[in-house]
C-alpha cells in the first residue's frame, strides 16, 4: 500500500469534500481516502499495482475539481497574498441595499423618494432597467456561484453554490423576460425579483468570505510551530565556534547554547548548569534544572548558564517535529461536518427541477399554451428558491458567532458552532487554563511571619528564578521591604542559596540542603509533607543554624474555574484535567475541581493520544488548553478551544478561543452551540414546511380543483417572506443570555 496526498481545488463547502472522497474512494484498489475541506488535502492509501494518480485526476476532474500533487514549493513562491475580498462584498452590499429601497420601498408607500425614471406608477420601465442595471454588477461579483454550482449540478454532485444558481438564476431570467414586457403589459413590473437575487449573493457571499478567513487562520499553526525552531545553531567544531544553518547539525555534534537562546535540536547536556523552560513542549509551569546528563528539549529556552549540549535527535526524529507531524496529521483527519443544506442539495435541487418540469408538462398536455406551462413552471423554480433553506443555517450562525464574540467567546466557523452542542465531554489542560499560571506563595509556615518573609525575600531578590520572584512579588504586596542587601552568596546548584545578612548566616531552599547542612527540620516535617502531597514547591528557610519556617508556592487556581466545572457537570458533560506537571500536584488540583478523571505527567504526543481514547469512551469530546504542548490535542479533538491568554500555536490550532480566558466560558460556549442548533431545526423545518406546502400549489395543484393559480409575483411575495421569517427567527438569539 502507498499513501500519497493531493491538492484539491475548486471546494467551498462539506459537500463537495465528501463528493471528491466519494469518487476517490469507489476506485478499485483504494484502501481510504479523506479530504481536508479546511487544508484543501486529499490523503490517500491505495495499492499502486491497481490504481494510481491518473484515475485520481480523471475522477476529480469528471466531479468537477481541480487535483494536483501536493509538491513542496520555492521559498519565494511560499508567501503571496491574497486580495482580501471585501471591496466585491462591500460594492454587493451597496448596490443590494439601494435595489431593496427602490424596489421593495415603492410597495410599501406611494410616497418614496425617488427619481422621476425610478418611480414605478409613472415610468415603470425605467424602474425596471434601473433595477436590472443594479442587478448585473451583483451578478457578476458572484459570478463564481454559476460557474461552479451549475456544472456540478450537472456532475451530479450539487452543493450550496448550485442552490443559489439555481433560486437566483431562476429569478433573474424571469425578472429579465418580464422587464421586456412591460411595454405591453404595464401589470408585469409588479414581477420582478432582482433585489432577491442581489440580496441572496450578498448574504451568501458574506457568509464564504468569514467562513474562508477562518481556514487560512486555522492553517497557520503549523506555520507558527516551525518557527519556533531557531534557524541556526552555534556547533563546536576542532575547538572552535561556527554559527551554520540548523539542518547542517548532526546527531553527535556539540552545540554551545548561551542564557536567553532557544535550544535548537534536542540533546544531553555534556557540560555547565542551568535552568530550561519547557513550558511550550511539557506543560510544566515552572523552570526545570538542566547540569550534565540532562536532557534537553529543541525548541525550549535555556534561562541561565551557559550549557554544552551533544546532539541525539535530528530532523523528524525531534520532540518539536514530532508535535508539527501530530498537528497535521490531526487536522487532516478532522472532516468537517456537512451543513443540513448541503445534504440535502444532492436530493432537493434536482427534484425541484424534475417537479417543475413535470408541472410544464402535465399542463401542456391537459391542453394549455406554452405560456401558461412556461408561468407554472417558473413560479415553482421561483416558489422553491432555497432561499429560506440556504439561510436558515448560515443566518443562526451568524447571529451565534455575533452572540458569542460579545461574550468574549470568539468561533472560528459556523460548523464548530453546529457541533458543539454534542460534546459529551470536556478536556482541560492545566496550566494557564485552570489555573493561573504562574507560581504565587500559598502557605507560609513560621513563628515570625514576616521576619521569614523579608529574610526570604532579601535574598531572593538576587534570582531571577520564578519561585524567588513569587516570594519578592508577594512580600512587596504585604508591604515587607527589603532593608538590607545579602553579602557573600554563594548558588548552590540545584538545592539553594547561602548568604550573609547583618552578620547573620541565611540558607534558602530545599528540605535536603538544610539536612546536608547538618539543620534541624523535624518540627516542619509533617507539615512539609502535607504542603508537598498538594503539587506544592516549598523554600525553607534557615537564619544561623536554625531552621525558621517554610514558604509554600504553587499555581493557584483560577476563581472561576470550580463554577465552571460545576456548570459542565450540571450541563452532563464530563470533565478531565490533563497535565503534565508531576501526579501529586495534578491530583490535588482535579480533586478540588471535582474533575471525572484526571491524567498527570502526561507529554504533547500523549495529550493527542488520550484525547483520541476519550472520543472513543465519550462521543464528542472538547479540549482547553493554553499552550504549544497542547496544539496536537487541541487539533485532535472534535472541537478545540483555547484561551487568549496562552500561545499564538494554541489558539491558532483551536476552533473556539476564549478572549477572557475565563473557564466559565466554557459552559458558556457549549448553551451558545445549544441554543443556536435549535434556532437552526427551527428555521429549517420552517424552510421545509413552506416548500412542502408552496411546491404544489405553484405547480397547480389547487386551479385543477377550480381553486386560485399562483402567480411568479406571489411565488416570489411567499418566497421573501419565508426568507424574512427565517432570518427574523435567527435574530431572537440575540436576547438569550448565555
Amino acid at each position: 500500500m502507498k499513501q500519497e496526498q493531493y491538492n484539491i481545488s475548486g471546494m467551498s463547502c462539506a459537500a463537495c469534500s465528501s463528493s471528491v472522497q466519494r469518487v476517490v474512494s469507489r476506485l478499485d484498489g483504494v484502501e481510504s481516502c479523506e479530504v481536508n475541506l479546511i487544508t484543501g488535502k486529499m490523503t490517500v492509501n491505495f495499492d499502486e499495482t491497481k490504481t494510481g494518480e491518473p484515475d485520481f485526476i480523471r475522477v476529480v476532474e469528471k466531479a468537477g475539481f481541480g487535483i494536483e500533487a501536493d509538491k513542496p514549493k520555492p521559498q519565494e513562491a511560499k508567501e503571496k497574498k491574497e486580495k482580501s475580498g471585501t471591496a466585491p462584498l462591500i460594492i454587493s452590499a451597496v448596490l443590494s441595499a439601494v435595489l431593496l429601497y427602490i424596489s421593495m420601498g415603492q410597495m410599501l408607500t406611494d410616497n418614496l423618494p425617488v427619481p422621476f425614471f425610478m418611480n414605478m406608477h409613472s415610468s415603470p420601465w425605467g424602474f425596471a432597467l434601473t433595477q436590472l442595471l443594479l442587478c448585473i454588477p451583483v451578478l457578476f461579483l458572484g459570478k463564481k456561484f454559476f460557474t461552479s454550482g451549475i456544472p456540478l449540478l450537472f456532475k451530479g454532485h450539487p452543493n450550496m453554490d448550485s442552490l443559489v444558481a439555481v433560486g437566483a438564476g431562476a429569478s433573474f431570467i424571469y425578472s429579465v423576460v418580464m422587464t421586456y414586457m412591460i411595454p405591453y403589459n404595464a401589470h408585469a413590473v409588479h414581477n420582478l425579483y432582482y433585489e432577491s437575487v442581489a440580496v441572496v449573493i450578498t448574504l451568501v457571499a458574506l457568509g464564504k468570505y468569514m467562513e474562508k478567513r477562518s481556514m487560512k487562520k486555522t492553517a497557520l499553526a503549523v506555520k507558527k510551530l516551525m518557527e519556533l525552531s531557531p534557524d541556526t545553531a552555534l556547533v563546536l567544531r576542532d575547538g572552535k565556534e561556527y554559527t551554520v544553518p540548523t539542518a547542517e547539525v548532526g546527531v553527535g555534534e556539540t552545540l554551545i547554547i548561551k542564557a536567553g537562546a532557544k535550544i535548537p535540536l534536542d540533546g544531553i547536556v555534556t557540560s555547565g548548569e542551568s535552568s530550561a523552560d519547557e513550558a511550550m513542549l511539557t506543560g510544566e509551569s515552572m523552570p526545570v534544572p538542566k547540569a550534565v546528563g540532562s536532557e534537553v528539549i529543541g525548541g525550549s529556552i535555556n534561562l541561565n548558564g551557559v550549557i554544552y549540549v551533544k546532539v541525539t535527535r535530528v530532523g523528524g526524529d525531534t520532540a518539536l517535529s514530532k508535535i508539527i507531524k501530530f498537528v497535521e496529521d490531526a487536522q487532516n483527519k478532522k472532516a468537517p461536518i456537512s451543513k443540513t443544506a448541503d445534504k440535502v442539495a444532492g436530493v432537493f435541487v434536482p427534484a425541484v427541477i424534475l417537479i417543475a418540469l413535470l408541472s410544464a408538462v402535465a399542463w401542456l398536455i391537459a391542453g394549455k399554451d406554452i405560456s401558461f406551462a412556461l408561468r407554472l413552471f417558473t413560479s415553482v423554480l421561483v416558489i422553491a428558491c432555497p432561499c429560506a433553506l440556504g439561510l436558515a443555517t448560515p443566518t443562526a450562525v451568524m447571529v451565534g458567532t455575533g452572540l458569542g464574540a460579545s461574550n468574549g467567546i470568539l468561533i472560528r466557523n459556523g460548523e464548530i458552532l453546529e457541533i458543539t452542542h454534542k460534546v459529551k465531554a470536556v478536556i482541560f489542560d492545566k496550566t494557564g487554563t485552570v489555573t493561573v499560571g504562574k507560581p504565587v506563595v500559598t502557605d507560609i509556615i513560621s513563628d515570625n511571619e514576616r521576619f521569614l518573609l523579608g529574610t526570604a525575600a532579601a535574598v531572593e531578590a538576587l534570582s531571577d528564578h520564578p519561585l524567588a520572584k513569587a516570594v519578592t512579588e508577594y512580600a512587596e504586596k504585604n508591604g515587607i521591604a527589603i532593608k538590607s542587601r545579602p553579602e557573600n552568596t554563594e548558588n548552590i546548584s540545584g538545592k539553594g542559596i547561602r548568604a550573609n545578612i547583618e552578620g547573620k548566616e541565611i540558607l534558602i531552599g530545599s528540605l535536603s540542603l538544610l539536612k546536608e547542612k547538618g539543620i534541624d527540620t523535624l518540627e516542619y516535617e509533617n507539615i512539609a509533607e502535607k504542603l508537598s502531597s498538594e503539587g506544592k514547591s516549598l523554600i525553607f528557610t534557615a537564619v544561623n543554624k536554625k531552621a525558621i519556617g517554610i514558604i509554600a508556592v504553587a499555581d493557584s487556581l483560577k476563581e472561576t474555574s470550580t463554577e465552571a466545572f460545576l456548570r459542565l457537570q450540571k450541563l452532563g458533560v464530563k470533565t478531565v484535567l490533563l497535565s503534565g506537571d508531576n501526579k501529586a500536584c495534578a491530583e490535588y488540583i482535579g480533586k478540588s475541581l471535582n474533575a471525572d478523571e484526571i491524567y498527570s505527567e502526561v507529554l504533547p504526543e500523549q495529550k493527542a493520544l488520550i484525547v483520541g481514547k476519550l472520543r472513543k469512551k465519550y462521543g464528542t469530546v472538547m479540549m482547553v488548553g493554553d499552550g504549544i504542548n497542547d496544539a496536537p490535542a487541541l487539533t485532535e479533538a472534535d472541537i478545540g478551544c483555547a484561551v487568549a491568554s496562552g500561545s499564538d500555536i494554541a489558539i491558532e490550532s483551536a476552533d473556539i478561543v476564549l478572549m477572557k480566558s475565563d473557564p466559565n466560558d466554557i459552559p458558556r460556549a457549549i448553551r451558545l452551540s445549544r441554543l443556536t442548533i435549535t434556532n437552526i431545526k427551527e428555521n429549517l423545518f420552517w424552510a421545509f414546511c413552506y416548500n412542502t406546502v408552496c411546491i404544489p400549489i405553484a405547480a397547480g395543484l389547487l386551479y385543477a380543483f377550480g381553486g386560485p393559480l399562483l402567480s411568479p409575483m406571489l411565488a416570489g411575495l411567499a418566497m421573501s417572506l419565508s426568507s424574512v421569517f427565517v432570518v427574523g427567527n435567527a435574530l431572537r438569539l440575540r436576547g438569550k443570555k448565555l
